[in-house]
């Protein structure tokens, strides 16, 4: 198998510090070749707010105890906490023949086709990158690329508690509703995390074209 067709390694990190994973990211993308195996790493972070490289000071409402940390994404504020899914495609998009718009529109495709198993009807936005539920916001993305190498990635809300998202203007969008799985399905049974992001890394893996 060439390495151009080789699956990614995909590690499931479970509850992780959000500091930390990013020092990983970036480190593992500045030491990376072109033989490098892209990885996909599935994982949550305790709460925090993560503020892109566009953010506003404006958009931080009232963050309260929650950190609010800077970081070299694109895109404006955004919440992580345990209940989320977090997924960063550490990936090589020219072995791929990826754009970062094609990447993009491939990562939303995933989520819709994933939320699809859960009878939840879902759509991506031009104008506004993510995934939405009517217009309730229930997936976000935010990349950064270097030298044709992406890091940070994707969230995907499951069963959380949204009020943090409260205290934001989330993705710098006054009065944007968010949502999560759980409310979205009406199964009375708890989603769990790691049931989703199995069914997650298998459309991942088929959209992103390996």
């Amino acid at each position: 198998m060439s390495i151009s067709a080789k699956l990614p390694h995909c590690k499931h990190l479970g509850i992780v510090p959000y500091q930390e994973t990013w020092e990983e990211m970036k480190e593992f993308t500045l030491q990376r070749n072109e033989d490098t195996q892209d990885e996909l790493w599935f994982l949550q972070h305790p709460p925090v707010f993560t503020q892109g490289l566009n953010g506003r000071k404006e958009h931080e409402l009232m963050p309260g105890d929650i950190p609010v940390i800077p970081i070299d994404r694109g895109g404006q504020i955004t919440y992580h906490g345990p209940g989320q899914l977090v997924v960063y495609p550490l990936i090589d998009l020219q072995r791929l023949n990826l754009t970062t718009r094609d990447l993009v529109c491939q990562l939303e495709k995933a989520i819709i086709a994933c939320l699809a198993e859960y009878n939840i009807q879902a759509k991506g936005k031009r104008d506004a990158p993510g995934v939405y539920v009517d217009e309730r916001k229930i997936g976000s993305l935010g990349l950064r690329i270097k030298k044709q190498r992406s890091y940070h990635g994707l969230s995907l809300n499951i069963n959380m508690d949204l009020e943090p998202f409260l205290r934001i203007n989330p993705c710098g969008y006054q009065g944007l509703i968010m949502t999560d799985i759980q409310k979205e399905s009406n199964l009375t049974d708890l989603i769990s995390v790691e049931e989703v992001a199995t069914k997650l890394e298998k459309h991942l893996i088929d959209n992103l074209g390996y």
